[in-house]
């Protein structure tokens, strides 16, 4: 089969089998290459198919001077890099993980009570010392561990410890009480 190309002819020509072979010869392939773009087999079948559709609807935008599955590529591709900025801008959700975000979120009185709470332990973080304020901070807030919040200091890893265990037993002392719901 030429390239293809005599295929697309008798196609034009108006046997529609000839497209049923080029279907047959290019269309794995071709969702193979696109899925390596998408990493999604769905999506990639879909602008697969669009491809070929494009063949049917523009039938002589195909000038023959490139082989019909380079063609093909070229347009699979194309859909493919247009899809992509498509799906980047409008970020889909599936049901279940909506489902699950709702069934997360806590009543008005709760997240009421969970911003006075982080006010209080905000308030109580400010008066801490520079250092200690900065070595919770980095391990609390930030999530680095001690070895890289060291680094962040210029500390060892012993003297971060040290830090936390004070700004703790400090913090303890600001919120009194109400400390064990914080700390």
């Amino acid at each position: 089969m030429d390239n293809g190309a005599g295929s697309y002819r008798r196609f034009l020509d108006g046997d529609e089998s000839a497209f049923d072979d080029i279907m047959h010869a290019y269309f794995d392939s071709l969702v193979f290459f696109l899925d390596r773009y998408l990493h999604d087999t769905g999506a990639a079948e879909d602008i697969a198919i669009d491809a070929f559709s494009d063949l049917i609807v523009h039938r002589h935008r195909y000038n023959f001077k490139v082989t019909l599955k380079t063609y093909l590529f070229m347009i699979g591709r194309s859909r493919a890099l247009n899809y992509i900025k498509r799906r980047n801008r409008f970020r889909t959700v599936e049901l279940s993980e909506v489902e699950n975000e709702l069934a997360d979120r806590h009543s008005p009185e709760e997240q009421i009570f969970t911003s006075e709470l982080n006010k209080k332990v905000n308030d109580a973080i400010e008066e801490l010392p520079d250092e200690m304020k900065i070595a919770v901070h980095l391990v609390y807030f930030e999530d680095l561990s001690y070895d890289e919040a060291a680094k962040v200091m210029k500390k060892n890893k012993k003297q971060i410890d040290n830090l936390l265990y004070r700004a703790k037993n400090k913090l303890r002392t600001i919120l009194g009480e109400e400390a064990e719901l914080y700390l």
